[in-house]
């Protein structure tokens, strides 16, 4: 598993035009599931986005987390964090998980997150998405298991 974790100040996604989910000040994670992951890793990025000390207090130091704020997340399945460019001009996903695999962990995530944030949004999985973003600072972070 894979999540470009990014701090903003307003997130939105787009398809055909529509917006489909918006947040203010908080993060838009772009989440990429490998062929291998299971329920335990999907369990510790959940852990681990919530409990990241992003955003920060009063003394303008990165202490406290998106619970701390009462931040807003924005959820988006990125399969393309699995592409490798390491061969030829064309990107291969062989290490990305297949739809049937890569949907109900995706799911699982977002209803995770739902149980313990107040606001959360999410993008179309498997949809052409357009993805707008304010980025805070910028504050861009890959988390990996």
């Amino acid at each position: 598993m894979r999540i470009l974790v990014q701090r903003v100040k307003e997130a939105r996604v787009h398809i055909n035009g529509k917006v489909i989910g918006s947040i203010n000040k908080g993060i838009l994670a772009l989440l990429g599931i490998h062929k291998a992951d299971t329920i335990e890793q999907i369990q510790w990025g959940v852990k681990k986005l919530l409990s990241l000390r992003l955003f920060n207090d009063h003394q303008e130091k990165m202490n406290l987390s998106i619970r701390d704020i009462q931040g807003e997340l924005l959820v988006v399945s990125q399969f393309t964090l699995y592409g490798n460019c390491q061969n030829g001009r064309r990107p291969d996903f062989m290490e990305s998980a297949p739809s049937s695999l890569a949907l109900p962990l995706y799911a699982h995530f977002v209803e995770t997150l739902r149980r313990e944030i107040a606001v959360v949004q999410t993008g179309e999985f498997g949809a052409n998405m357009q993805v707008e973003l304010v980025n805070d600072g910028p504050v861009t972070l890959m988390i990996e298991k």
